[in-house]
């Protein structure tokens, strides 16, 4: 997975604000510019903290284009669509902490001793229960792999332990994680 530059983080980061902005009608909408590793098809998550606290979290591993329009729509999406969370309000937006991560393939994980905390997000499938966790929560929860395997079985709506289970299909993914710089994000 090629590394965005620091110019193409800013842009992202940019067009995730920008994103929300227009929404909220306080400017248009961005100008995605879809050069470079700005244009290439890659899921994205974009996670929302205000105040230190999570905001909204949604993503989408399956682009629909480019990285750049990706990102505008999970920007939109986490700050009005996740049901965890009320809409974003105009006057939330000054205090926003924008993370990005960009996603490579999700490959299949037959080894949970294989998992590498902090290099790998995890996705677990039972039936029609499915639960995502991007590698910087287990960092940030200094988990180890039992532990983070047992947090993606829970956000599923699964037993602690149903990564055992036969059923159960494990995926691990990369993501490239960047933060707002004008904030003390990751």
């Amino acid at each position: 997975m090629t590394p965005r530059t620091p110019a193409e983080r800013a842009a992202l980061l940019g067009i995730a604000r920008a994103a929300i902005r227009a929404r909220l009608g306080l400017g248009p909408p961005p100008s995605v510019q879809e050069t470079g590793g700005l244009e290439e098809r890659r899921g994205a998550f974009v996670t929302l903290h205000r105040g230190g606290a999570l905001r909204g979290c949604i993503g989408r591993f399956e682009p629909e284009g480019s990285l750049a329009r990706t990102v505008a729509d999970m920007a939109v999406a986490a700050a009005f669509d996740d049901p965890r969370f009320p809409p974003l309000e105009a006057g939330e937006l000054d205090d926003l902490d924008l993370h990005v991560s960009a996603l490579g393939p999700r490959v299949p994980l037959p080894d949970p001793a294989r998992l590498r905390v902090g290099v790998h997000g995890l996705v677990v499938k039972q039936g029609w229960h499915r639960g995502v966790l991007l590698p910087v929560v287990a960092v940030e929860q200094g988990w180890d792999a039992p532990t983070f395997l047992k947090h993606v079985c829970l956000k599923a709506g699964l037993r602690a332990d149903a990564w055992r289970d036969p059923s159960t299909t494990l995926e691990t993914f990369e993501a490239e994680e960047f933060g707002d710089p004008r904030k003390d994000n990751p």
